[in-house]
């Protein structure tokens, strides 16, 4: 099978279940948006994490292809649905926070995307999810969306936060607190 089809050349993909939509559709827009969430991820694996970090991360990203998958999909009846369990996938990356933050100095101001490497690079996959998240959100204003999604990608976002914070801690690197600017 050849990597090129040359079917895309006029500004249209082809959607799982038939079908062709323009690469400018909103449900393309979000599955691609899921996709570059995904790489990002693997981004910041590479990095070389903390255990308790890359275990939830190699889960996460599997759950992000499903979700990508499903909203590829078109014959969902009607529904863009995440994963077989959803809420499951929800309460698994909660406690993996709470598991985390267990170990954290609790946040007395905002902090800063910085410190060690694998930390930036799970802030800027935190923000490509929250895209993703949005992408999600607009499509739903159109097509009908299993608020799971939503809820997975919300939850997504906050573990990048907190493992980010973890592994600045891990590499015994302070977060960086954000200071507000004075007027000039």
């Amino acid at each position: 099978m050849k990597i090129y089809t040359r079917t895309g050349d006029d500004g249209t993909t082809g959607l799982f279940g038939g079908g062709r939509v323009s690469k400018a559709d909103p449900r393309v827009d979000a599955y691609g948006t899921v996709d570059e969430a995904n790489a990002a991820l693997g981004w910041a694996r590479a990095a070389g994490l903390p255990p308790a970090v890359e275990a939830v991360l190699a889960h996460a990203q599997s759950a992000l292809f499903d979700v990508g998958a499903s909203l590829a999909n078109p014959s969902t009846k009607g529904v863009v649905v995440a994963v077989a369990d959803a809420d499951a996938d929800v309460a698994a990356l909660e406690g993996a926070i709470d598991a985390l933050e267990a170990g954290l100095e609790p946040l007395r101001t905002f902090v800063l995307p910085a410190g060690a490497e694998g930390a930036v690079r799970l802030h800027v996959a935190r923000t490509v999810v929250r895209r993703a998240e949005r992408a999600v959100v607009a499509l739903a204003t159109r097509e009908p969306v299993d608020p799971a999604v939503v809820r997975y990608l919300n939850r997504l976002s906050d573990l990048l936060f907190v493992q980010a914070r973890a592994t600045n801690r891990a590499a015994g690197v302070p977060d960086v607190p954000w200071t507000a600017r004075k007027a000039r």
